[in-house]
């Protein structure tokens, strides 16, 4: 393997990845020798490639892997019989699969031959080793070729993905099946398909990966990547010249996934990837980890498998990289075996979403832990068994994709010495500001928000899924609540029933927006590629201002002291509208409404504070405290207390101090209590729609769910309106009162420059300043635009965070007012002096990234 060093510097610049490098052919080794080498390995990746997919005769033996097995081979006779159905038209190689101008038809018949190869090397089923089956498949692949992919110029019709990723994944999988069995592939058929799956990689370059395609990036390039090394081993061990340096540039390419992205130092051009504060960002700029970050996942982990062993590449290098994933990128985002909507995309609007995502990443950690030793392993069983032990719904290992993993979950599961064990400690917040996402988590509940900025969008929407994102990411938040089944409360039935413009925590105006096909005649992207800014299907300009829009605000970010956090936006027009002057008449733009919010998190509160929240256009604007759906079976009940103390059942409207949702079904309640708010407009309504108005491919299910929504209405003659109001999860009633009789949280500023609450049991004081020049409150003066976080403890000690929401400044001044203090611990990038009347903080937060940096003050 003729791996550059320098070139893996470039793009690893962890040290320890040097150690991924496999070891050099010792002096004097025969060419002989290394030949018979190279036909090792790639026979002993295949050999892999065979038992992650088809699984052995001793995984396939377990009584755990019986339906899996079942499965395979089921689906092979079915896909066999359609094979065999003399109703077929001539342009089908499956009944009811016409090809020709469809490529998901012909992804679709790849897919159903791979099936069918897969049973015949799957052992314990009545299909394994069936030649004549296998026949009929490579049959299919030469039928296949010579009509309908081997001619290039009639092909690469529909979505790219199908073409260099989608029909090469089945191909290459194929044939690696059916690599050990003699005969089985005619010659030069393997070869032939090579040169054509060379002739679509057309985003690449000369047939190979382009690293600097905005194709080949991320989850999308390690697709690739795993095709080409699989394609790399079987070249080799048919005795082509070509599958060495195929396979070690596959590697070497793949390699740069492993990379921790960093924004100051961008290679290639990419931004798709793993963060420093184990943000996942896919297609440059959504927040995915909980989409494609899994589909990454998966396909690194199997490689590690598909490697094992070999002299291709030292993965035990590689294994802290995934792990760090895990714990940093994953374990926060999910709660109780369920996927947080936040990092989903427009996978939000899928029915196979939430648990079944879960089940994805458990997979990838069972086989992960099998790399590992030591505690590193413990943890991650415990983390398994953690998740089967909290999620509300049953996982389902025979949707794994191997056998081998199936056992080994078994074999977790029934290791009574393994004890259930989260990844997260109880309590945690975690700022995501590299995706603009945030997650604090405490014992019974976990709140999720999404924000957006110049960085990130602001929502995906693509190919009909996701057909009403408008608002998702400007501050929609998610109250995940413990011992509840999650699909009740969110996944896609939230989408569905509650309003795209009252999604909980958003400010949007009062109108009527258009879905893309609504607005394009059907269409499900926006085509003008006589434009100058060329809309195609796939284009850039279709990229940023159809699908993945980003905002144009800066100021998006947060900082985290310990367990507690901080978020703060500058709410924006999305990038088509800031735009529209350039943009075709018939291109539809919306502007949004104007809001500056901060979100303090804290034990028992999250407290949301608003101001400037209006329309520059004139219209009413609504802001949505919270939406929660409940089975229309449940006794949901919505009680509170006036303003004048007087008690309050809902739905209605009415100036409230506090209000309390319970659903005495799920076990659950959460209170809302308003520091500062007009009139509350509280509905509860059963709520019927189909599913397919979020997703143009799903079933036209209806369903029906009672939906609860807390709303403030925000009219243009009153001018910019400011709100701040707690959320309180498992609240009783008693437990809310106190809030008005004795509550511990003052909000001390609430204005478009600067928001501040102080929670006196805490002893915490936290602040978002936004602008330019100096703002104080509560004892805290602080310069420019950042978020910070004090908080005194018994011990006399005052702990500080603080963090640039606007990613671009060099230096945060704050002055803690009061008896001068001292630095007895912290970053090296915070000064501390004494200033006449208090302690001056000089925060060195140059290429920062949002990051928060912390010190600790004594007298």
């Amino acid at each position: 393997m003729d791996f550059t060093r320098r070139r893996l510097l470039s793009t690893l610049p962890a040290a320890g990845l040097l150690a991924v490098l496999p070891a050099r052919a010792a002096a004097g080794a025969t060419e002989s020798a290394a030949e018979s080498a190279a036909a090792g390995d790639a026979a002993l990746l295949l050999a892999h490639v065979r038992a992650v997919f088809a699984g052995t005769p001793g995984t396939n033996a377990r009584p755990e892997t019986a339906a899996k097995v079942a499965d395979v081979h089921d689906t092979a006779r079915a896909n066999l019989a359609a094979m065999a159905d003399p109703g077929a038209a001539t342009d089908e190689l499956f009944a009811g699969v016409p090809l020709g101008t469809s490529d998901v038809n012909l992804t679709t018949s790849y897919r159903k031959l791979y099936e069918i190869v897969l049973a015949t090397r799957a052992p314990g089923g009545g299909l394994h080793d069936d030649a004549a089956a296998q026949r009929r498949a490579v049959d299919g692949l030469v039928w296949l070729h010579e009509r309908y992919y081997g001619d290039q110029s009639r092909g690469y019709y529909g979505n790219w993905h199908n073409w260099e990723i989608g029909i090469s994944t089945h191909v290459s999988k194929t044939f690696a099946l059916l690599a050990d069995v003699p005969g089985a592939v005619p010659a030069g058929l393997l070869t032939t398909y090579v040169a054509s799956m060379d002739a679509y990689l057309r985003n690449g370059k000369d047939g190979d990966v382009d690293l600097d395609s905005r194709f080949h990036t991320g989850a999308n390039l390690a697709d690739i990547t795993t095709n080409r090394l699989i394609q790399g081993a079987l070249l080799t061990a048919s005795g082509e010249a070509d599958g060495g340096p195929r396979t070690a540039k596959a590697l070497e390419d793949q390699l740069t996934v492993f990379a921790t992205i960093d924004p100051y130092d961008i290679r290639h051009g990419n931004t798709d990837g793993y963060y420093a504060d184990g943000s996942f960002i896919q297609h440059h700029s959504v927040a995915y980890t909980g989409s494609y970050g899994k589909a990454l996942l998966t396909r690194v982990v199997q490689t590690l498998k598909f490697l094992d062993g070999t002299g291709y590449a030292n993965t035990g290098a590689l294994v802290p990289v995934v792990q760090r994933w895990v714990r940093d990128g994953f374990a926060p985002l999910i709660f109780e075996g369920w996927m947080m909507e936040v990092v989903k995309g427009r996978a939000v609007s899928r029915t196979t979403s939430g648990y079944t995502d879960v089940a994805i990443v458990v997979e990838a950690v069972v086989d992960l832990a099998d790399y590992t030793t030591g505690a590193d392993a413990a943890a991650l069983r415990s983390y398994v068994k953690h998740i089967r032990a909290t999620s509300r719904a049953a996982l389902d290992p025979t949707r794994f994709v191997s056998p081998v993993s199936i056992v080994r979950y078994a074999d977790i599961v029934g290791d009574d010495s393994v004890p259930p064990a989260d990844l997260n400690p109880a309590a945690r917040s975690v700022a995501f500001n590299a995706m603009d996402r945030h997650v604090h988590r405490r014992p019974g509940y976990a709140f999720a928000l999404a924000r957006s900025s110049d960085r990130i969008s602001k929502y995906e929407y693509m190919s009909g899924e996701n057909l009403m994102p408008w608002f998702q990411g400007d501050g929609a938040y998610y109250l995940y609540l413990s011992g509840q089944d999650q699909t009740r409360s969110y996944g896609v039935d939230y989408y569905t029933v509650v309003s795209p413009y009252g999604l909980a925590g958003t400010t949007a105006p009062v109108e009527r927006r258009g879905t893309v096909p609504e607005l394009y005649d059907g269409m499900l992207w926006y085509e003008n590629p006589g434009h100058p800014l060329n809309f195609t299907s796939s284009s850039e300009s279709q990229n940023k201002y159809v699908y993945f829009p980003r905002g144009t605000n800066r100021h998006s970010g947060g900082a985290v002291l310990g367990a507690y956090g901080t978020a703060s936006v500058v709410q924006s027009d999305d990038v088509a509208y800031a735009e529209r002057d350039v943009l075709p008449d018939d291109f539809v733009v919306y502007r949004n409404a104007t809001a500056v919010k901060s979100w303090f998190m804290l034990d028992d509160e999250i407290v949301v504070l608003a101001a400037g929240v209006g329309d520059r256009a004139g219209r009413t604007v609504t802001t949505t405290v919270d939406a929660r759906t409940a089975d229309p079976s449940a006794a949901v009940s919505v009680t509170g207390a006036r303003r004048d103390g007087r008690a309050w059942e809902g739905p209605g409207t009415a100036e409230l101090r506090w209000l309390r949702y319970a659903d005495a079904a799920e076990g659950t309640a959460v209170g809302y209590v308003f520091l500062d708010a007009p009139r509350v407009r509280v509905g509860l309504e059963d709520v019927t729609r189909s599913r397919r108005v979020v997703r143009t491919r799903n079933p036209d299910t209806a369903v029906t769910r009672t939906v609860f929504s807390a709303t403030v209405d925000h009219e243009p003659r009153r001018g910019l309106a400011r709100l701040a109001y707690a959320l309180v999860p498992h609240a009783s009633a008693g437990q809310l009162d106190t809030y008005r009789r004795r509550g511990p949280l003052t909000v001390t500023a609430n204005t478009p420059h600067l928001q501040a609450v102080r929670h006196t049991g805490l002893r915490l004081t936290a602040a978002n300043a936004f602008g330019p020049g100096r703002h104080h409150t509560a004892g805290l003066s602080v310069d420019g635009p950042a978020s910070v976080l004090v908080r005194a403890g018994d011990d006399g000690r005052v702990e500080v965070a603080v963090a640039d929401p606007t990613m671009d400044r060099d230096t945060v001044t704050v002055v803690l007012r009061g008896r001068p203090l001292r630095k007895a611990a912290g970053d090296d990038g915070v000064r501390v002096s004494r200033v006449p009347g208090g302690t001056k903080l000089e925060v060195n937060t140059r290429q920062a990234y949002g990051r928060s940096l912390t010190a600790s003050l004594e007298k």
